[in-house]
């Protein structure tokens, strides 16, 4: 099994989030890869893609969504999470539900889920409109990630992503897999 983790982080808080899923996965015995969405990817040769993007004023960063539209027939052959990173503070309530264009998203790339992560501000990495517009909306400033989140939603994918598991009886005969054996008519 191999996933591609492609994302979308303008000041590197959600490419954290990205690395911390990838981790997970590999301590779960996951080959996987954290790329960003604007290096040549080729997502063919992946088992499972999870895209991830910044959010910025309720949207998805302009080439995450690009991501998404250029790979959507690659990724209508694998399995796909999305997830978003982007609203701030301890005490803040994440958004409920998805903005229309992550519906979109989801329909175009056939995501299986997606996961909204509260994410980070550190001002110092930001440009000057960026400083003021963070100032105007009192953006607080501080690492909300919450890192137990973000690795049980890795976990949950890489459930999902293992092969079922077969029973092999003691004398290494798979048996009917088809249908449980009945005790009483099995010797």
């Amino acid at each position: 099994m191999n996933v591609l983790l492609a994302v979308a982080s303008k000041h590197g808080g959600t490419r954290g989030i990205g690395d911390a899923i990838v981790a997970e996965l590999r301590v779960r015995g996951i080959a996987a890869d954290v790329r960003g969405v604007d290096e040549a990817l080729p997502v063919d040769g992946y088992d499972a893609v999870i895209v991830g993007s910044a959010i910025y004023l309720g949207n998805w960063l302009p080439e995450a969504r690009r991501f998404v539209e250029s790979f959507r027939g690659e990724l209508a052959a694998v399995p796909v999470w999305l997830f978003s990173s982007g609203p701030l503070g301890a005490d803040a309530p994440p958004p409920k539900g998805n903005p229309d264009h992550l519906v979109e998203l989801m329909t175009t790339s056939g995501a299986r889920g997606h996961r909204l992560f509260v994410g980070s501000l550190d001002k110092r990495k930001l440009g000057f409109g960026e400083r003021l517009a963070a100032t105007l909306v009192h953006a607080p400033e501080g690492d909300f990630r919450d890192w137990a989140a973000i690795r049980g939603w890795a976990r949950e994918i890489a459930t999902a992503l293992r092969p079922a598991t077969v029973h092999v009886g003691a004398t290494g005969d798979l048996g009917d897999l088809t249908a449980a054996p009945n005790p009483e008519t099995t010797p």
